[in-house]
């Protein structure tokens, strides 16, 4: 629900008091448009506020959401390509969805909120930018939803309401949260030996936990005040990063140009970078693109940023220059696995030639290097699906007795 809140402000009058129903995607598979977590609010009138594949099968859902709004009984509705049926619904771009459907009835005075309408109104005062999370436990009425507003630092035993949850599920329930991620973690039924899995689908009615988290934006520090950063700090910031332009020259990292920026620095590039990951402002989600083009910035800047643990770390040049940085880098003594990790030249060779045609270029390269999967090939030149399911990272967890919330 999430993906809900820079759109929640105008339906406030009806999550305060009228009836609803909250359609979540909690299983994906194949080429579909949106992941798990993703959700759609029905009203009692029809109405509706966000998607779930982009037309493909909103109107069955809605259907599910009347329904379950009628009676009062949660759904669970599965949907596929329909290729015996053009009007069937269906994802006729062939991926699969599991769709969970919870409804809220009307708000009665005097009795407590209806989890998901409290947790609706907490995520409707959020800003958009900031850390939030959001815990659901779905095949249960009401069910459990807790809004989080500090992530990154979780605890479970800190939430009474999910504080007994313990074992595996409880384990990745944590992980997940901090992590900014999103997924389903399984419950186990009794009598069932195998460790739930984050990921796993939820047969109906069967309790889950649906986790969706979002940290603070990752960052970009864009080093070069040059026309080559003014072009990349907006394609960066439509990829979400917060962006930081850092160039040791105020009469150019002053111009109008750059004020898209989130931040803006006159600094000695390699300084500031130090500066910042001392004080715990850089992490391994963080990127620095080094755009000066100018050795007495470049190499020291290399240096400090090859020693962090950052997400991407690419500079600007020739080949030629990019031999002439490897070696004086090897001589300052940086390590030549660390030195291997450097993307430089920069960005994917799309032809790129003017500042927008080198930002896309590097935006590109920016997220393949984050997707294991990506072969940086054109779609129709490769086979299978479009979206791969998400490699799990490897758990060594040990095998625990589950405790019910």
């Amino acid at each position: 629900m999430l993906d809900l809140i820079t759109s929640l402000g105008p339906w406030v009058p009806r999550l305060a008091s009228r009836e609803f129903a909250v359609a979540t995607i909690v299983a994906a598979s194949g080429s579909v448009p949106r992941p798990v977590g993703t959700s759609m609010l029905v009203s009692g009138s029809g109405e509706v506020l966000g998607s779930l594949s982009g037309g493909c099968v909103e109107g069955a859902v809605v259907a599910l959401a009347l329904d379950a709004m009628d009676d009062g009984v949660p759904r669970h509705g599965n949907f596929g390509f329909s290729a015996a049926d053009a009007f069937a619904a269906g994802l006729t771009c062939g991926g699969e969805l599991a769709v969970q459907v919870q409804p809220v009835p009307a708000a009665v005075s005097g009795e407590a909120a209806h989890p998901l309408r409290a947790a609706l109104l907490q995520l409707a005062a959020q800003h958009p930018d900031h850390p939030v999370a959001l815990v659901r436990v779905l095949g249960a009425s009401p069910g459990a939803a807790v809004v989080l507003s500090d992530p990154g630092d979780f605890r479970l035993a800190a939430s009474p309401e999910l504080a007994r949850l313990h074992g595996e599920p409880a384990l990745q329930v944590e992980s997940l949260v901090r992590s900014g991620g999103a997924g389903l973690v399984r419950l186990l039924q009794p009598g069932e030996c195998a460790p739930a899995r984050t990921g796993d689908t939820q047969p109906a009615g069967e309790p889950a936990i649906l986790v969706e988290s979002r940290l603070a934006p990752p960052r970009m520090l864009v080093f070069g005040a040059n026309d080559f950063g003014a072009a990349l700090i907006p394609a960066a910031k439509l990829l979400g990063y917060h962006v930081t332009l850092v160039d040791a020259r105020p009469a150019f990292a002053s111009q109008p140009r750059f004020t898209a920026a989130d931040q803006v620095v006159t600094d000695w590039p390699h300084r500031y970078l130090a500066a910042e990951a001392a004080a715990g402002r850089t992490d391994s989600r963080t990127v620095a693109a080094v755009l000066t083009h100018d050795p007495k910035f470049d190499i020291p800047l290399l240096e400090a940023a090859l020693a962090l643990d950052l997400a991407y770390v690419g500079a600007m040049g020739s080949r030629r220059s990019h031999l002439q940085r490897v070696d004086q880098l090897l001589d300052a003594g940086v390590p030549p696995e660390r030195v291997a990790q450097l993307h430089s030249p920069i960005g994917l060779d799309l032809g790129a030639v003017t500042p927008a045609e080198v930002a896309v270029s590097v935006t590109a390269e920016l997220i393949a290097a984050r997707n294991r999967t990506a072969s940086c090939m054109p779609l129709r030149e490769t086979s299978g699906t479009i979206h791969p399911a998400p490699v799990p990272a490897p758990t060594d967890f040990d095998k625990q007795e589950i405790a019910w919330i």
